[in-house]
Protein backbone atom coordinates (compact mmCIF):
# COMPACT_ATOMS: atom_id res chain seq x y z
CA UNK A 1 0.00 0.00 0.00
CA UNK A 2 2.81 2.32 1.19
CA UNK A 3 4.64 1.30 -2.52
CA UNK A 4 1.52 2.37 -4.04
CA UNK A 5 0.83 5.65 -2.74
CA UNK A 6 4.53 6.87 -3.51
CA UNK A 7 4.40 5.54 -7.11
CA UNK A 8 0.79 8.06 -7.30
CA UNK A 9 2.92 10.85 -5.24
CA UNK A 10 5.69 10.32 -8.47
CA UNK A 11 2.88 9.74 -11.03
CA UNK A 12 1.08 12.97 -9.68
CA UNK A 13 4.27 15.46 -9.82
CA UNK A 14 5.95 14.25 -13.28
CA UNK A 15 6.94 16.70 -15.32
CA UNK A 16 6.88 16.65 -19.12
CA UNK A 17 9.54 16.34 -21.54
CA UNK A 18 9.67 18.17 -24.55
CA UNK A 19 12.30 15.76 -27.17
CA UNK A 20 13.95 17.90 -30.06
CA UNK A 21 14.71 14.60 -31.94
CA UNK A 22 15.17 13.71 -35.52
CA UNK A 23 18.76 15.01 -34.93
CA UNK A 24 19.44 11.87 -36.15
CA UNK A 25 16.09 9.90 -35.58
CA UNK A 26 18.32 6.65 -35.22
CA UNK A 27 19.20 8.37 -32.01
CA UNK A 28 15.82 9.85 -31.18
CA UNK A 29 14.65 6.47 -31.03
CA UNK A 30 16.86 5.00 -28.47
CA UNK A 31 16.12 8.46 -26.02
CA UNK A 32 12.54 7.42 -26.09
CA UNK A 33 13.35 3.91 -24.94
CA UNK A 34 15.40 4.40 -22.62
CA UNK A 35 13.75 7.45 -20.80
CA UNK A 36 10.61 5.22 -20.89
CA UNK A 37 12.50 2.41 -19.56
CA UNK A 38 14.36 4.65 -16.75
CA UNK A 39 10.66 5.66 -15.56
CA UNK A 40 8.90 2.10 -15.65
CA UNK A 41 12.14 0.92 -13.87
CA UNK A 42 11.42 3.76 -11.30
CA UNK A 43 7.81 3.61 -10.63
CA UNK A 44 6.69 -0.36 -11.84
CA UNK A 45 3.80 -1.09 -13.09
CA UNK A 46 2.31 0.76 -16.66
CA UNK A 47 4.30 3.87 -15.77
CA UNK A 48 6.14 5.60 -18.50
CA UNK A 49 7.46 9.15 -19.87
CA UNK A 50 5.06 12.06 -19.63
CA UNK A 51 6.87 13.35 -23.32
CA UNK A 52 6.24 15.39 -26.59
CA UNK A 53 8.46 15.05 -29.05
CA UNK A 54 9.60 17.27 -32.24
CA UNK A 55 11.04 15.33 -34.31
CA UNK A 56 13.19 17.91 -37.37
CA UNK A 57 13.88 16.31 -41.34
CA UNK A 58 17.44 15.50 -40.68
CA UNK A 59 18.57 16.76 -44.11
CA UNK A 60 17.64 20.83 -42.84
CA UNK A 61 20.02 20.86 -39.61
CA UNK A 62 22.82 18.53 -42.09
CA UNK A 63 22.36 22.08 -44.78
CA UNK A 64 22.81 24.49 -42.06
CA UNK A 65 25.86 22.62 -40.65
CA UNK A 66 27.17 22.20 -44.11
CA UNK A 67 27.30 26.02 -43.71
CA UNK A 68 28.24 27.16 -40.52
CA UNK A 69 24.74 28.47 -40.67
CA UNK A 70 24.08 28.05 -36.71
CA UNK A 71 21.49 31.20 -36.77
CA UNK A 72 19.10 29.61 -39.20
CA UNK A 73 19.22 26.07 -36.61
CA UNK A 74 19.19 28.45 -33.99
CA UNK A 75 15.56 29.84 -34.86
CA UNK A 76 14.20 26.38 -35.79
CA UNK A 77 15.22 24.80 -32.81
CA UNK A 78 13.65 27.88 -30.81
CA UNK A 79 10.26 27.54 -32.80
CA UNK A 80 10.25 23.46 -31.97
CA UNK A 81 10.79 24.41 -27.69
CA UNK A 82 8.23 27.11 -27.56
CA UNK A 83 5.80 24.78 -29.69
CA UNK A 84 7.01 21.61 -27.08
CA UNK A 85 6.24 24.25 -24.31
CA UNK A 86 2.81 24.97 -25.43
CA UNK A 87 2.24 21.17 -25.38
CA UNK A 88 2.75 21.42 -21.89
CA UNK A 89 6.84 20.75 -21.93
CA UNK A 90 8.52 21.72 -18.65
CA UNK A 91 11.79 20.48 -19.44
CA UNK A 92 13.45 20.40 -23.03
CA UNK A 93 15.69 17.27 -24.30
CA UNK A 94 17.90 17.39 -27.49
CA UNK A 95 18.58 14.09 -28.59
CA UNK A 96 22.10 14.80 -29.83
CA UNK A 97 25.57 15.93 -28.63
CA UNK A 98 26.02 18.44 -31.80
CA UNK A 99 22.72 20.85 -30.68
CA UNK A 100 23.77 21.75 -27.79
CA UNK A 101 26.29 24.23 -29.22
CA UNK A 102 22.95 26.52 -28.56
CA UNK A 103 21.83 24.97 -25.71
CA UNK A 104 22.35 27.85 -23.13
CA UNK A 105 21.10 30.61 -25.63
CA UNK A 106 18.02 28.59 -26.48
CA UNK A 107 17.30 27.94 -22.78
CA UNK A 108 17.77 31.96 -22.53
CA UNK A 109 14.81 32.46 -25.13
CA UNK A 110 12.71 29.72 -24.35
CA UNK A 111 12.61 30.31 -20.08
CA UNK A 112 12.54 26.61 -19.83
CA UNK A 113 15.46 24.15 -18.49
CA UNK A 114 17.23 22.48 -20.94
CA UNK A 115 18.94 18.96 -19.74
CA UNK A 116 22.80 19.40 -20.32
CA UNK A 117 24.24 16.20 -22.17
CA UNK A 118 27.69 17.73 -21.76
CA UNK A 119 26.51 18.87 -17.28
CA UNK A 120 25.24 14.69 -17.24
CA UNK A 121 28.28 13.28 -18.67
CA UNK A 122 30.75 15.63 -16.79
CA UNK A 123 28.99 14.66 -13.72
CA UNK A 124 29.17 10.84 -14.13
CA UNK A 125 33.09 11.14 -15.03
CA UNK A 126 33.62 13.27 -12.05
CA UNK A 127 31.99 10.27 -9.92
CA UNK A 128 34.41 7.79 -11.19
CA UNK A 129 36.73 10.18 -10.33
CA UNK A 130 38.92 10.12 -13.62
CA UNK A 131 41.11 13.38 -14.83
CA UNK A 132 41.59 12.98 -18.64
CA UNK A 133 39.34 11.62 -20.85
CA UNK A 134 38.69 11.37 -24.89
CA UNK A 135 36.19 12.95 -26.55
CA UNK A 136 34.55 11.14 -29.92
CA UNK A 137 31.56 13.14 -31.80
CA UNK A 138 31.20 15.43 -34.83
CA UNK A 139 33.64 18.04 -35.57
CA UNK A 140 31.88 20.63 -33.69
CA UNK A 141 31.51 18.36 -30.50
CA UNK A 142 35.14 17.64 -30.47
CA UNK A 143 36.43 21.10 -31.95
CA UNK A 144 34.07 23.93 -30.59
CA UNK A 145 34.28 24.67 -26.93
CA UNK A 146 30.43 23.88 -25.55
CA UNK A 147 31.26 20.34 -24.22
CA UNK A 148 34.79 21.19 -23.02
CA UNK A 149 33.97 23.77 -21.23
CA UNK A 150 31.59 21.33 -19.06
CA UNK A 151 34.04 19.07 -18.73
CA UNK A 152 36.90 21.47 -17.66
CA UNK A 153 34.17 22.87 -14.77
CA UNK A 154 35.03 19.79 -13.49
CA UNK A 155 38.38 19.36 -13.63
CA UNK A 156 38.31 17.21 -16.67
CA UNK A 157 40.64 17.56 -19.39
CA UNK A 158 39.24 16.28 -22.75
CA UNK A 159 41.63 15.08 -25.40
CA UNK A 160 40.36 14.42 -29.05
CA UNK A 161 41.86 12.55 -31.94
CA UNK A 162 44.76 13.81 -34.78
CA UNK A 163 42.57 15.75 -37.75
CA UNK A 164 42.45 13.13 -40.03
CA UNK A 165 40.50 10.78 -37.41
CA UNK A 166 38.63 14.14 -36.78
CA UNK A 167 37.15 13.80 -40.04
CA UNK A 168 36.78 10.43 -40.71
CA UNK A 169 34.48 10.43 -37.48
CA UNK A 170 32.76 13.14 -38.47
CA UNK A 171 31.98 12.18 -41.46
CA UNK A 172 31.38 8.74 -41.07
CA UNK A 173 28.98 9.89 -38.33
CA UNK A 174 26.78 12.26 -41.17
CA UNK A 175 27.03 9.39 -43.96
CA UNK A 176 26.71 6.18 -41.97
CA UNK A 177 25.93 6.15 -38.45
CA UNK A 178 23.23 8.18 -38.67
CA UNK A 179 21.81 6.23 -41.47
CA UNK A 180 22.24 3.19 -38.94
CA UNK A 181 24.59 1.91 -41.10
CA UNK A 182 27.48 -0.13 -39.40
CA UNK A 183 30.27 -1.81 -40.82
CA UNK A 184 33.44 -3.86 -39.63
CA UNK A 185 35.94 -1.83 -41.86
CA UNK A 186 34.26 1.53 -39.81
CA UNK A 187 34.78 -0.46 -36.48
CA UNK A 188 37.86 -0.74 -36.70
CA UNK A 189 38.45 2.33 -37.25
CA UNK A 190 37.12 3.57 -34.42
CA UNK A 191 38.92 1.17 -32.81
CA UNK A 192 42.43 2.46 -33.68
CA UNK A 193 41.16 6.41 -32.76
CA UNK A 194 40.28 5.04 -29.00
CA UNK A 195 43.71 3.20 -28.82
CA UNK A 196 45.66 6.24 -30.08
CA UNK A 197 43.55 8.33 -27.64
CA UNK A 198 44.07 6.14 -24.35
CA UNK A 199 48.04 6.11 -25.55
CA UNK A 200 47.75 9.75 -25.13
CA UNK A 201 46.56 9.61 -21.70
CA UNK A 202 43.14 9.22 -22.06
CA UNK A 203 41.61 7.21 -18.96
CA UNK A 204 38.05 7.36 -20.46
CA UNK A 205 36.34 7.38 -23.90
CA UNK A 206 33.25 9.84 -24.30
CA UNK A 207 31.24 8.30 -26.48
CA UNK A 208 29.89 12.02 -27.54
CA UNK A 209 27.72 11.41 -30.36
CA UNK A 210 24.41 9.65 -30.10
CA UNK A 211 25.19 7.20 -32.69
CA UNK A 212 28.45 6.24 -31.69
CA UNK A 213 27.63 3.39 -29.25
CA UNK A 214 26.26 1.45 -33.09
CA UNK A 215 30.10 1.01 -33.23
CA UNK A 216 32.02 1.16 -29.77
CA UNK A 217 30.74 -1.38 -26.95
CA UNK A 218 32.43 -1.65 -23.16
CA UNK A 219 33.21 -4.78 -24.38
CA UNK A 220 35.64 -3.41 -27.10
CA UNK A 221 37.28 -1.16 -24.46
CA UNK A 222 40.02 -1.05 -22.11
CA UNK A 223 39.29 1.80 -20.51
CA UNK A 224 35.44 3.08 -19.08
CA UNK A 225 33.17 4.60 -21.84
CA UNK A 226 30.87 7.08 -21.51
CA UNK A 227 27.58 6.83 -23.60
CA UNK A 228 25.70 10.18 -23.48
CA UNK A 229 22.95 9.33 -25.10
CA UNK A 230 22.52 6.50 -22.02
CA UNK A 231 23.69 9.23 -19.22
CA UNK A 232 21.37 12.32 -20.68
CA UNK A 233 18.20 9.94 -20.51
CA UNK A 234 19.20 8.86 -17.01
CA UNK A 235 19.34 12.75 -16.29
CA UNK A 236 15.69 13.61 -18.47
CA UNK A 237 14.19 10.48 -16.16
CA UNK A 238 15.47 12.10 -12.55
CA UNK A 239 14.57 15.73 -13.75
CA UNK A 240 10.60 14.04 -14.70
CA UNK A 241 10.63 12.78 -11.13
CA UNK A 242 11.63 16.06 -9.64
Amino acid sequence: MIEHQFCYQKMKYMQTLGLIGGISWVSTVDYYRLINQGINDKLGGLNFSQCVIYSFNYADIKKNNDSNDWETTFQMVVKACNHLKSCGATGIIFCANTMHFIADRVEKEIGLPIIHIASATATEIKKVGLKKVGLLGTKFTMELDFFKSKLTDKGIDAIIPNDNDREFVHQTIFDELGKGIVTEQTKQRYLDIVTDLINNGAEGIILGCTEIPLVIQQSDVSVPIFDTALLHSKAAVEFSLT
